[in-house]
C-alpha cells in the first residue's frame, strides 16, 4: 500500500509512546489525528488518559480493534515493538500498519513486520502524510 493509500483507509491508531506533555511530537501529532475523526488508543504505561482517551500499558491490553501502530519511541526500542504487534496480530489479528515517525529507523524492524504480513512505514510524520494526502 502506499502513504495516501493507508491514510486513507485506516482510522484506527494505536500511540506508542504518546506523552501527556502537550508540547511533545508525541502529544501533538496524534492530538491533529483525534480532531480529525481517527481514533487514538495511547500506549504509556505512565499515564491513565490522554487527551479523553483510555491510556495503556501495553500493546496486548489495547482493547480496541488497531490498524495502524504509530510509534514514538527510539529506533533501537523499536524491534522489540515490533515483536509485541508480532505477539498482537497472533492473539487477536489486527494491526495492519506498523508506522515509525520522523527520525526513527530500523532495519531490523523492517525485516521482522514484513516478514510477519505487516505493512511498515519509516522515518515519516502521520500528522504530514494526514495533511497532505488525508
Amino acid at each position: 500500500m502506499t502513504i495516501p493509500e493507508i491514510i486513507n483507509s485506516y482510522r484506527k491508531v494505536a500511540v506508542y509512546g504518546m506523552s501527556t506533555n502537550p508540547s511533545k511530537h508525541a502529544f501533538i501529532v496524534p492530538e491533529v489525528l483525534l480532531k480529525n475523526g481517527f481514533e487514538i488508543y495511547p500506549i504509556n504505561p505512565m499515564a491513565d488518559e490522554i487527551l479523553g482517551q483510555k491510556s495503556y500499558k501495553s500493546l496486548i491490553d489495547v482493547e480496541q480493534e488497531i490498524e495502524i501502530l504509530d510509534v514514538f519511541r527510539p529506533s533501537e526500542q523499536v524491534p522489540d515493538i515490533v515483536r509485541e504487534a508480532i505477539e498482537r496480530k497472533k492473539a487477536k489479528g489486527d494491526i495492519k500498519v506498523i508506522w515509525l515517525q520522523e527520525g526513527i529507523i530500523s532495519e531490523e524492524a523492517e525485516r521482522l513486520a514484513k516478514e510477519n504480513g505487516f505493512e511498515f512505514v519509516q522515518n515519516k510524520c502521520i500528522k504530514i502524510e494526514f495533511l497532505n494526502f488525508g
